[in-house]
């Protein structure tokens, strides 16, 4: 991303940064917003943004529609961060900025693997990636859920995985399946190994979330604290001289989910995100009501999980085709 240069938007960035982890929002939401804003700002090269106004913005996300080609879902997260550097950082009258209206997102169908599928991905792939898209099947995780999983999140006693910090910042409690159990334990054990090889060479430290490392100074290096599924290099932070290691990025687990969709022979549109999918409608299958889904999924919504049942009810078994209602043998010709 590269930085504004423009005098008027001197310091900006770095005031959107602060106050973003000021309000605690996730890593990956803050690059979002300062991409975004800086190719706003960048746009406008010339213009004092505390002189802009609604124009402005709407001339904006008009060259995203017609020029960039862009989708209605990133017309809306291109306006959600430039409202964040108008309401929150220049203090704009709150009056003309409610009045934008949100492009209109198509309502898609969800992609759904049948569970012969599913199992046909899962078992070509192998090692880390296998358990990581094995949980997005049997537990119904996101994949940044899956990734950002600490130790301690795993009760293999309780089977239940512990989401902190999930979409919304919101906590919740999922099943840990049985079939992953000897799987993600094995996995836990070569984790462990690694670490305290780290330990041994002064390395194994972790990020811990908001002020935690000033408040437990011995919880970088902690068992509990450790990712789940680390990334296989750890790098050194200037500020400390500390090694830390940090968790898998989620472009290994979809590189590797198309390899093995492709290796497979499934001819749809397969993403990680696809095993969520799965996992809900499964559910569904199996008799679970849909509030109990809808906890699982941690959906605020009960109308955002109503979305699986019409998967359902549109899917082969919920529809009877015409041409079967009819003895096909009086209609040969």
């Amino acid at each position: 991303m590269g930085k504004v240069t423009d005098r008027n938007a001197g310091g900006i960035e770095e005031r959107v940064m602060k106050l973003m982890r000021r309000y605690d929002y996730s890593p990956r939401t803050e690059q979002t917003y300062l991409l975004w804003i800086s190719r706003f700002l960048q746009f406008h090269r010339g213009k004092d943004p505390r002189r802009m106004r609604k124009a402005d913005i709407e001339i904006y996300l008009t060259h995203l529609a017609v020029t960039g080609h862009v989708s209605a879902s990133t017309q809306n997260l291109a306006l959600q961060s430039i409202l964040f550097l108008f309401k929150k950082v220049l203090g704009a009258d709150p009056g003309w900025l409610e009045s934008f209206t949100r492009a209109r997102e198509p309502r898609r169908v969800p992609v759904v693997l049948t569970r012969d599928e599913a199992w046909s991905i899962l078992n070509h792939l192998e090692g880390e990636n296998r358990t990581v898209c094995l949980l997005l099947y049997g537990s119904g995780l996101r994949l940044m859920e899956a990734l950002r999983l600490r130790v301690k999140d795993v009760d293999f006693d309780y089977e239940r995985i512990d989401v902190r910090r999930g979409k919304g910042k919101k906590d919740r409690v999922t099943v840990l399946p049985r079939s992953a159990r000897e799987e993600l334990g094995s996995h836990m054990a070569k984790v462990r190994r690694k670490r305290e090889k780290d330990i041994e060479e002064g390395r194994g430290y972790v990020k811990l979330p908001g002020a935690l490392a000033r408040k437990y100074r011995s919880a970088e290096r902690e068992w509990g604290w450790h990712w789940v599924f680390p990334a296989s290099r750890s790098y050194r932070e200037k500020k400390t001289g500390r090694h830390y290691r940090h968790h898998m990025h989620s472009s290994v687990i979809q590189r590797e989910v198309k390899i093995a969709v492709r290796r497979s022979g499934i001819s749809k549109n397969v993403s990680p995100h696809a095993f969520r999918h799965s996992f809900a409608t499964h559910m569904l299958e199996n008799g679970y009501d849909i509030r109990t889904v809808q906890e699982l999924l941690g959906h605020s919504d009960v109308r955002t999980t109503m979305m699986y049942t019409h998967v359902l009810n549109k899917g082969v078994r919920g529809v009877q085709s015409p041409a079967d209602i009819s003895p096909p043998d009086k209609h040969r010709p």
